[in-house]
């Protein structure tokens, strides 16, 4: 006996050069323990945001970034890593509320310009500060304000 297909609802950007495939699981899975997905691929570009709104069903939602690669989630804030730039969002629907039937919301916030130091992973210290993979420059780095980024 086979399980029913998932139904995925995706929005987005642009015209999809991508097709979202699931395991009929997923989407009673993320209900079941509240949970969300942040997946980039610098591949095509793309952020993608998937989440359940019930047990059989998948919203996907994508924005494009040139050269996506490290995501990170702090509280309420969302870190992304891409060409030039380490990107924070921030989520502006209040706790237990819902916005158009979403229950976070992310807006670009702030933005770091890097360079090009093709930025990988990204990872938020105790006080707030990204720090994020430099793979250009060999180490491990975060924000400055007064250059491209700071070595750690």
């Amino acid at each position: 006996m086979s399980a029913a297909p998932i139904q995925i609802q995706s929005d987005g950007d642009s015209a999809p050069p991508y097709r979202v495939n699931a395991s009929p699981g997923l989407a009673g899975w993320l209900r079941e323990h509240d949970l969300a997905l942040a997946i980039t691929t610098y591949q095509i570009g793309k952020l993608f945001l998937v989440g359940a709104p019930d047990a059989d069903r998948l919203n996907v939602t994508e924005r494009t970034f040139e050269r996506c690669l490290g995501v990170a989630l702090q509280q309420d804030s969302l870190y992304l890593a891409g060409l030039n730039a380490l990107y924070r969002f921030t989520n502006v629907v209040p706790a237990g509320q819902e916005l158009e039937g979403h229950d976070a919301v992310y807006v670009p916030q702030v933005a770091w310009f890097t360079g090009d130091v093709f930025a990988h992973d990204v990872a938020v210290l105790p006080g707030g500060r990204p720090v994020f993979v430099n793979t250009l420059f060999s180490c491990l780095a975060t924000v400055d304000e007064a250059s491209s980024f700071r070595p750690v």
